[in-house]
């Protein structure tokens, strides 16, 4: 990502019409830009209402302009934003009137991403609050844009670095009892190393726990619904999604291609998607419906759970059973048994080492409580009642790599002094691993992907 410090800008609000639009302006010196923009200085920290004007004085837009003197921004920087209406061909206007003012002072156009790195890279953030921000645009739930907001004002940065200072602490006496071997102290003993370790290591576990329940808020599950036609797959979407997102008709087939719907349980994502009914071998079916069907294997290559749908009227078919045989191995599968509003079965769930069996009826709302209940369960959901953090994939895997490194240090510590140099190089390797979590310890090429998947303006 190009490092380059010179004066941004781009629009800060999203695509489309709004009633509101913004264009964002950063650079460490734009009192001069304003006075290009608008022939007089603007008053820190102060909203000026301001007519917005092309150079030759033709109007724009009549909007306000606030001026926010570094390193008091979001940046750190200077940063002006122009706050008009939000028609897209208005916001464009204008934001090309700021980067023809700006020419002379180098303003360009930011990149995806380029204002909230700036704060990273002034202190204004450290990497999983940045981080945080793009989780609370893209949060979508209620509980997720909590936790994320809960990571941007610092929660989950404040708890790593408590991580890292204990870490640190047990560090430094370990390599201060290596530089002083004469003294011959029984360090272990006299300086509670085990007891501080196992103390890390269990908060360790309580910070991994939490972050893990977080994951599920922020990316949810794909669920994907397969079956032979006419077994109810579209109602039991309908169901979950208390809504009628696909057509229900008693005509087999119906389903052509695939429908999604994103429902919540419990603040839980579910990626809820019907697919086209798959027939047995021997039944004849058109070309689009071939191609419903490869695109249903092609969900179900992708799935996190699959719901496999069966009618409990009329009991399974040869064709049921080589459904299941054709699921990958790994995925969890839920062998659905769909009508028994008209089997006179009762909801119910039945779990065996073989399979996990839920009577219901999509059609009567029967037994869709005890599969949201599985479903959760499958997650890995736990109400604990406590604040969780939005934690992203590198996250969990900086604290796996943190505890296997914390786990390597134990070992050591078990054994006699001849080991403290590998204790110490294990609590080391534990702390840099921790520190990529806030950014205290990252690499160039880490940042680029992380910020050129944010927005631009953001």
């Amino acid at each position: 990502m190009n490092l380059d410090t010179s004066p941004i800008a781009a629009i800060a609000t999203a695509p489309g019409r709004g009633g509101i639009g913004v264009v964002r302006a950063s650079g460490k010196n734009l009192q001069g830009l304003a006075q290009a923009l608008f022939g007089t200085a603007l008053k820190a920290r102060h909203a000026t209402y301001i007519p917005f004007t092309q150079d030759d004085g033709s109007l724009i837009d009549q909007g306000i302009a606030i001026y926010f003197k570094g390193p008091h921004s979001y940046t750190g920087e200077d940063v002006i934003e122009l706050q008009g209406h939000g028609g897209p061909v208005v916001l464009q206007m204008l934001l090309q009137r700021v980067l023809q003012a700006g020419h002379e002072f180098g303003v360009r156009l930011a990149e995806p991403g380029e204002f909230t790195r700036r704060a990273y890279m002034n202190d204004k953030l450290d990497l999983a609050q940045a981080e945080a921000v793009a989780d609370l645009i893209d949060a979508s739930t209620e509980a997720a844009a909590k936790s994320a907001t809960q990571s941007l004002s610092g929660a989950f940065s404040k708890t790593i670095h408590t991580l890292v200072e204990r870490v640190t602490h047990l560090r430094m006496l370990v390599e201060a009892t290596l530089d002083f071997p004469e003294e011959e102290i029984d360090f272990l003993e006299k300086s509670d190393a085990r007891g501080q370790l196992k103390g890390i290591v269990e908060a360790l576990d309580h910070v991994f726990r939490q972050a893990s329940q977080g994951a599920l808020l922020r990316e949810g599950l794909n669920v994907v619904l397969v079956g032979q036609p006419n077994v109810g797959k579209s109602s039991l979407l309908n169901a979950l999604a208390g809504a009628d997102v696909a057509i229900v008709t008693p005509i087999a087939g119906t389903t052509r291609d695939k429908v999604s719907e994103t429902i919540q349980i419990e603040g839980i994502p579910l990626n809820i998607i019907d697919t086209a009914g798959i027939r047995g071998h021997d039944e004849a079916v058109d070309l689009v419906e071939r191609i419903g069907i490869e695109r249903t294997w092609g969900e179900v290559g992708k799935a996190d759970v699959i719901l496999h749908m069966l009618d409990a009227n009329h009991g399974p078919t040869l064709a049921d059973e080589s459904i299941l045989a054709a699921f990958p191995e790994g995925v969890p599968v839920l062998r659905i048994w769909n009508k028994i509003d008209l089997s006179g079965h009762k909801p119910s769930l039945d779990q065996s080492p073989e399979a996990t069996h839920i009577y219901l009826s999509a059609h009567d709302h029967l037994g869709i409580d005890l599969l949201r209940a599985e479903l959760l369960r499958i997650a890995g959901w736990q109400q604990t009642g406590e604040s969780l953090y939005l934690a992203r994939e590198r996250h969990l895997i900086a604290l796996k790599n943190a505890a296997r490194h914390l786990d390597h240090a134990t070992q050591h510590a078990a054994q006699t002094d001849q080991s403290l140099d590998l204790f110490a190089e294990e609590l080391r390797l534990a702390q840099t691993q921790l520190s990529t979590i806030t950014g205290a310890f990252s690499s160039d090429d880490l940042l680029g992907v992380i910020f050129s998947r944010f927005c631009i303006g953001k």
